[in-house]
């Protein structure tokens, strides 16, 4: 996969030719024609990473959730730029590997160590609730906060990481999400303070707990009953045994305004900022882990008609990227993106359109709503920055789209 950077700082008056970088016309807005010149300029299909978005999405977190500190959740997009673009501004970070705990450690690697351990400390949590015991071996020098969920996964804690720091994730509603998790993940809430206990009693410290509403969240009303079961609990474990948890991790599921339908994060705002007030201690530490909202928006992918047909009486067009790769999306994360025309006015026909593997389930849509499009014609589609690019693949030998990144 190539990665090629944008410098916006230099302004030009004609179309660079080559490799030389283009101009963004409007900072955190991508507009079409700049589209067409980036695609005219790598080829296609691209993955457009507008970074000025992502640093829009994180002052905007943090602006109506300002005693919150937010984790990005790298396996949205671990696209290193990102990370690295998102370091810059002090974000910390969910990661869910090893390899994408390196992936952070690269921007703090400089550092001498007892900086680099301070920032690990303070600002990576290891959010994967079942861990290979190579993985805690590797952990255990870095002492991360790590979560778990069962009684097993002390025992591997224990023994082969046992400096790690400890937060233990609860099983919480997940009704109307987007993305389902709390079947796979999250102890039943009636066994969260004898985990925390016998956590204690193996000779590990418990420092936080943590839950997940279920991505995509637009029930806010999973967040109130979870922080509620989650106060609960940290009053049992403080009664029994005289021991305060005092980080609290409230996860992901910010939804993002895919349509005009979902309620804005100003909404769910301040619902949880009155409900952690009246439930939790002052000096209680609150982290998130954003991961689409951070980054779903600050994606476009730009693709080209590589064939056309007529099957039914219906317009078909297939172009050079599909569900194998930016449009997973579609598959894993349950999401639809829009495929849009460049093309302005006209009438237009319910269309369909297909990636270009050899394989059926390559289908993006049966109706799109497209102009008549020829062969070498571009198409577009936005929003599609979390979990699509990061599972693309090389199935039938089709390489993920190049990505190009804007206004780093």
């Amino acid at each position: 996969m190539t990665k090629v950077a944008v410098d916006t700082k230099k302004k030009r008056k004609k179309k660079p030719e080559g490799d030389a970088p283009l101009p963004v016309p409007h900072i955190g807005h991508v507009k079409k024609k700049y589209l067409l010149d980036l695609a005219a300029q790598h080829g296609s299909p691209i993955f457009v990473i507008d970074h000025e978005r992502l640093r829009e999405n994180y002052h905007e977190f943090q602006r109506h959730l300002p005693d919150v500190q937010v984790y990005f959740a790298v396996k949205a997009n671990s696209n290193p730029e990102i990370v690295k673009t998102l370091y810059d501004i002090g974000c910390s970070f969910d990661v869910a590997s090893m390899p994408e705990f390196m992936i952070v450690y690269e921007n703090i690697r400089h550092l001498p160590k007892k900086e680099q351990q301070a920032f690990i400390w303070d600002k990576i949590i290891y959010a994967n609730t079942i861990k290979p015991i190579e993985t805690l071996k590797a952990l255990n020098k870095y002492k991360p906060l790590v979560t778990f969920d069962n009684h097993y996964e002390i025992l591997k804690i224990r023994d082969y990481a046992p400096h790690a720091g400890l937060v233990l994730r609860i099983r919480v509603p997940n009704t109307g999400s987007m993305v389902e998790l709390s079947s796979k993940f999250g102890a039943h809430p009636g066994e969260a303070v004898d985990l925390i206990i016998e956590a204690f009693e193996s000779g590990l410290v418990v420092e936080g707990l943590s839950f997940h509403v279920g991505s995509q969240c637009t029930n806010f009303e999973n967040y109130m009953q979870a922080l509620q079961i989650a106060a609960s609990i940290i009053r049992e474990v403080e009664y029994r045994t005289g021991k305060k948890i005092r980080i609290l991790d409230i996860g992901g599921g910010f939804p993002v305004k895919y349509h005009t339908g979902i309620r804005s994060i100003r909404t769910l705002a301040r619902k949880l900022n009155a409900e952690i007030k009246r439930l939790f201690p002052k000096d209680m530490q609150i982290v998130a882990e954003p991961g689409r909202f951070l980054v779903a928006n600050a994606c476009t992918v730009v693709a080209k008609v590589v064939g056309k047909a007529v099957r039914d009486g219906k317009p078909c067009y297939y172009i050079n990227d599909g569900v194998y790769h930016s449009y997973s999306g579609q598959v894993f994360d349950h999401i639809n993106y829009p495929v849009l025309s460049f093309k302005k006015g006209g009438e237009t026909q319910i269309s369909a359109v297909f990636g270009p593997t050899c394989d059926a389930f390559d289908t993006i849509t049966l109706s799109a709503e497209l102009p008549d499009l020829d062969i070498g014609d571009f198409v577009y589609s936005e929003n599609i920055g979390a979990y699509s690019h990061a599972s693309s693949t090389y199935f039938n030998g089709f390489p993920p789209a190049k990505v190009v990144h804007i206004n780093k």
